[in-house]
């Protein structure tokens, strides 16, 4: 026995200290649940037929809140992308960390090897992970020098996940060729690749001088620098060859990958991250979900999208597992309709209200920039056809999860994340006291059961790059009684000073600390 620990601490010892170590548990986990996360992208909280929809028919999603609790005041923690989904997998406010904003294709790994992730909960647990989809969290360990012809220096292994097949960023930015375990997938030698968000490569067209080009979709502002799949992108680009992806054959690709994955680890406890591209831009879906909604692209967009998530579905059903897998369906923040392609999807709304009854979208300190839908099924444990008014936050997603497995976290990791298992198995209605919301230019907002403040800004109050979107930017306080309007039309800060000055003095509190856990 001593020589056997005398071994083990040789071998640690010879493990560089740079690198993070997993303890792997020797307990029995057979019985702990799967847990499946589906993180859609722009899905708004009106563009769900279960919460209230008008044009678009959603009959997968809506068996899955049926078949477990769905939340009516769920929240992402920012209202675009990179920031949020760097807050659900750290529990970390993004605004505590420079770097966090919307990345670039090329931008580095903006979560860091060292930081103890939700993957690297799990895997401490002996689940077997993944990440499939959308990233949007950089890879490599530098911006902009990436050689995408071998295999990255840091990538999703780094970060806990076994597997990883994944977008760099999103759909609309180069590289546009999915990442396979820190490697190109399907590499082709034949066309290497380079990618500048700084300068075109000599010879190669672009969206903005070569608009014939344009075969599949034509931009309405921006996404006019290089063309793949005869579509413009955000960025420079060159080669590729076989390794290009089809916009409209991403959600297969990326249902496949995740249905062999379950296959693959059926026997044992596994945790998902499952990160779908729709409904960002462009929105190109597969043909047999063309032309089936009278919203055009974007509602073809929305029903793709359930679609994916009831093959999912019918795939754990197919192994008896779906009994026993504890499934997340949210979105990464709110929408967004005309967000840089000409494809109708602000005129063909038809009465169609993709924030619901909230006021804002995407990018905005309003309501409906981070107002997501949020189900939770687990037949095993769940019961039935809960709807739940508890306030829930993605930000506690990491701990809640982690008293579900009983995982310890080291000290300092997910400082922002909080246990709510219990509300969000349904057995505790209370939920938070408060939410905390960020828009895209680090306005934060408070949100309670009753009110929403969002603190004074100077900003524009429109989205100044294209979008016909509110930024929720105001010189002054704003209080909202979202209770009694939840599309926060009457300002009440001023009659309301002790009000303001309580949500003034949450927001300070958490700037100035991170509470104890």
């Amino acid at each position: 026995m001593e020589q056997k620990l005398l071994t083990l601490a040789l071998l640690s010892s010879a493990i560089p200290h740079s690198q993070k170590i997993i303890a792997q548990t020797s307990e029995n986990v057979k019985d702990k649940p799967n847990v499946i996360i589906i993180l859609a992208d722009d899905l708004g909280y009106g563009d769900v037929e279960c919460y209230g929809a008008k044009n678009v028919l959603t009959p997968n999603i809506n068996r899955l809140a049926q078949s477990g609790i769905r939340f009516t005041n769920g929240h992402a923690v920012a209202a675009t992308s990179t920031p949020s989904r760097y807050s659900l997998l750290t529990g970390e406010y993004a605004w505590r960390r420079e770097g966090t904003d919307v990345a670039a294709g090329n931008a580095g790994m903006i979560i860091k090897p060292s930081q103890f992730t939700m993957a690297d909960m799990f895997k401490s647990r002996g689940y077997a992970t993944c990440a499939i989809g959308k990233w949007h969290l950089g890879l490599g360990d530098k911006d902009g020098e990436q050689d995408w012809n071998a295999p990255l220096p840091e990538s999703l292994g780094d970060l806990g996940f076994d597997y990883h097949y994944i977008m760099a960023a999103t759909a609309d930015r180069v590289p546009c060729v999915f990442i396979e375990n820190g490697a190109v997938a399907n590499y082709d030698q034949s066309q290497p690749i380079e990618v500048s968000y700084r300068q075109n490569f000599e010879g190669e067209p672009t969206g903005r001088k070569n608009p014939e080009l344009l075969y599949n979709m034509r931009s309405s502002h921006g996404h006019d620098m290089s063309i793949v799949n005869g579509i413009g992108r955000i960025g420079y680009m060159k080669g590729g060859g076989k390794a290009l992806w089809k916009d409209e054959n991403l959600a297969d690709s990326i249902l496949t990958h995740a249905v062999k994955f379950i296959e693959k680890h059926k026997k044992e406890p596994f945790f998902m991250y499952f990160a779908t591209n729709d409904v960002h831009v462009p929105r190109f879906p597969h043909e047999r979900f063309r032309g089936k909604n009278k919203m055009g692209v974007r509602g073809d967009a929305i029903v793709q999208f359930d679609w994916t998530v009831g093959q999912l579905m019918k795939k754990l059903r197919e192994l008896k597992i779906d009994n026993n897998t504890l499934v997340i369906l949210t979105s990464d923040n709110g929408p967004v309709v005309d967000d840089g392609y000409v494809d109708y999807a602000e005129e063909l709304l038809n009465g169609h209200r993709p924030s619901g009854p909230f006021r804002g979208n995407k990018y905005s300190a309003f309501e409906g920039g981070t107002a997501v839908p949020f189900i939770v099924s687990w037949p095993r444990k769940i019961k039935s056809g809960i709807v739940s008014k508890a306030l829930v936050s993605q930000i506690d997603l990491l701990s809640s999860l982690g008293s579900l497995i009983s995982a310890r976290l080291p000290k300092g990791s997910a400082p922002d994340s909080r246990n709510y298992l219990s509300t969000l198995l349904g057995n505790d209605l209370n939920g938070r006291d408060y939410v905390i919301g960020q828009s895209n230019t680090h306005v934060l907002s408070v949100l309670t059961s009753q009110y929403r403040y969002i603190e004074p800004s100077n900003g524009p109050k429109m989205i100044q790059w294209g979008p016909k979107i509110e930024t929720g930017n105001l010189p002054t306080p704003q209080l909202y009684d979202i209770s009694a309007n939840p599309y926060e039309t009457k300002n009440i800060a001023d009659e309301n000073i002790e009000e303001v000055a309580r949500m003034q003095c949450i927001l300070k509190n958490e700037r100035n600390k991170v509470e104890t856990k």
